[in-house]
């Protein structure tokens, strides 16, 4: 589905409104809106699940490793739908980080994040972190 098609169907629902006069992509607001600093992990990519119309509105538990190349390693995803956690076990796996850093180096992390499905599109599916 398009990024505007995308956009139209998430301001009708009011999820989207504070990024409506630049219209950004889910992805790229997220990043945006991370906190960011040397004690978090930053993101600087991120991909969208695949799901299907039926996972929408639905939350997985993604828990996962940043390690000190800004790669995710070792993800694992808890939801009610099988096919919702390996969706975004896949789309974790694409992310990339700004790593942590402690005296100065870059090291690993174990981050926890619940991932909503926002988008109805079945094949290019939004997401939110709550």
């Amino acid at each position: 589905m398009k990024n505007r098609n995308k956009l139209a169907l998430l301001l009708s629902v009011g999820l989207l409104l504070p990024f409506a006069a630049s219209a950004k992509s889910l992805e790229q607001s997220y990043i945006e809106s991370c906190r960011k600093g040397p004690d978090v992990p930053t993101p600087i990519a991120v991909v969208s699940p695949r799901v299907r119309p039926e996972e929408l509105g639905q939350t997985v538990l993604v828990n996962f490793v940043v390690d000190a190349t800004g790669h995710t390693a070792d993800v694992t995803a808890q939801s009610d739908s099988n096919s919702l956690a390996a969706s975004a076990v896949d789309a974790v796996r694409k992310w990339r980080f700004i790593p942590v850093r402690r005296n100065g180096a870059p090291v690993a992390t174990r981050v926890v994040l619940p991932i909503r499905v926002v988008d109805s599109s079945a094949s290019d599916a939004g997401i939110a972190m709550n």
